[in-house]
């Protein structure tokens, strides 16, 4: 798949805020600072089409990017270190879970796991809500290019461990922003849903 064209359309905030023309959605899910900008500005060949931040938490709506003309990016406020209250984090979560559950044109969800820690618990929150979904599931493991071969190796074991935990089979893609590693195989991903 070739990425030719890419722009930022909308920020959403609430279930009326989604888009609503049908076009099919690729969905970004991790949690905070695990690279979801920095792979989407990959993905699209752009530098800073996704604002990568030093901030954790600075997504704090669906940020919808429209590809190609024909679908969607979306990229999903990250959860964990985001600095806002309980009651805001709980409203994300259940706006979030109505989203992986209930939105029709959603086709795939890309799980971002950053390979420098083992999934956190919040990760495999994630990877419990996915069992047994309607949509195509894929976990992409972030940052590789700081690890040394063996740590790559034990990083993707990790997640295969975390995964097989809820008897989930799942590809788990490796990849670099830095090193653009994961691109083609992510972009195949998306490809294979029929995009």
């Amino acid at each position: 798949m070739l990425i030719k064209e890419a722009q930022f359309v909308r920020g959403a905030a609430s279930w009326n805020g989604l888009a609503d023309d049908g076009l099919p959605e690729i969905a970004f899910i991790g949690r905070s600072n695990v690279g979801k900008s920095s792979l989407i500005n990959m993905l699209v060949g752009r530098k800073s089409l996704a604002r990568t931040s030093n901030t954790p938490g600075k997504t704090q709506q669906f940020n919808y990017y429209l590809i190609n003309n024909a679908f969607y990016f979306v990229d999903l406020p990250g959860f964990g270190y985001a600095k806002v209250s309980k009651a805001q984090r709980a409203k994300w979560e259940r706006f979030i879970s109505r989203y992986l559950s209930e939105h029709e044109p959603l086709r795939l969800v890309i799980h971002l796991v950053d390979s420098r820690h083992d999934p956190t618990s919040l990760d495999k929150d994630v990877m419990e809500f996915m069992k047994g979904g309607w949509m195509t599931y894929v976990v992409v493991l972030t940052k590789m290019d700081k690890l040394s071969g063996n740590q790559r190796g034990k990083a993707k074991s990790q997640v295969q461990k975390a995964l097989a935990a809820f008897n989930l089979e799942v590809p788990v893609i490796s990849s670099s922003a830095k090193n653009k590693t994961g691109k083609d195989e992510i972009l195949q991903w998306i490809q294979d849903v029929g995009l």
